[in-house]
């Protein structure tokens, strides 16, 4: 198979940036579309030129480091990461262009890598339950609902790969966020934090310079772990009854 890719090339954070017209021939309908940029990567240096910078790790759909822009769709045209789409979801001959995930928070630092930082800050904001030393209570001691566990575990599948972001219209985080509140939120070891947990996250992600979600749904509908809209609908549960409970505690505190 023959594509002709139109690449975004920037050769430093701030750069202007331009899109690269790169012939990609003679490609395997079965290679994904990390290796057919391999193989253009291969071409490139062989004629002296410089290679397309791109992020992976797993390339097996776990990591989510792979995160491109691939004709305006994070990831490329299947609901999946983007080291499992194949050049056979592609015509042969097609036209395709190729962009870093586009969102403020997420500055490009070269050609198609960005520093997707923000969302490592907004778990380490609040992403953590408490633990003692000493003997644990056994796991069996804290039953939990299977409609729960399977709610957290639906939530916990996150890769915080930012597909999410950059298919929103508005460039929120409330999915991934909401994801990852709702996973700690719904379990027994994560009871102790809970509000502070909910307030801390929120007020990172706002920090970070994401928009406010408007219920578009893109964002679910580009995630390639499937993850639903609800979890929006239970950060922002979580958040007003963390706002409410620490303006009680506050009132307690003045009245004594």
């Amino acid at each position: 198979m023959n594509f002709t890719l139109e690449i975004w090339r920037q050769d430093y954070p701030g750069d202007e940036g331009r899109y690269e017209r790169i012939e990609a021939t003679e490609i395997d309908a079965e290679a994904s579309f990390l290796e057919m940029l391999d193989q253009v990567n291969e071409r490139l240096i062989a004629r002296g030129g410089r290679a397309v910078a791109f992020d992976s790790d797993c390339r097996e759909g776990i990591c989510g480091a792979c995160s491109l822009t691939i004709d305006g769709l994070p990831h490329g045209p299947q609901q999946v990461t983007t080291c499992q789409t194949y050049m056979r979801d592609f015509e042969d001959g097609q036209t395709i262009r190729v962009e870093p995930f586009r969102n403020n928070s997420f500055p490009v630092l070269r050609d198609l890598v960005t520093d997707r930082s923000a969302l490592d800050r907004i778990i380490e904001a609040g992403g953590f339950i408490s633990t003692t030393t000493g003997p644990q209570p056994d796991p069996n001691s804290m039953p939990v609902n299977p409609e729960t566990q399977q709610k957290a575990m639906d939530a916990a599948i996150c890769i915080g790969c930012g597909a999410c972001v950059a298919a929103c219209p508005n460039g929120a985080a409330m999915l991934f966020t909401g994801a990852k509140v709702t996973h700690l939120n719904l379990l027994p070891q994560g009871q102790a934090e809970r509000g502070e947990r909910t307030r801390s996250m929120v007020r990172q992600m706002d920090e970070e310079g994401f928009g406010g979600c408007t219920n578009f749904g893109e964002c679910s509908r580009a995630c390639p772990q499937e993850i639903s809209i609800d979890v929006i609908g239970m950060l922002n549960r979580e958040y007003r009854r963390a706002v409410r409970d620490e303006k009680k505690a506050r009132a307690k505190m003045i009245a004594q």
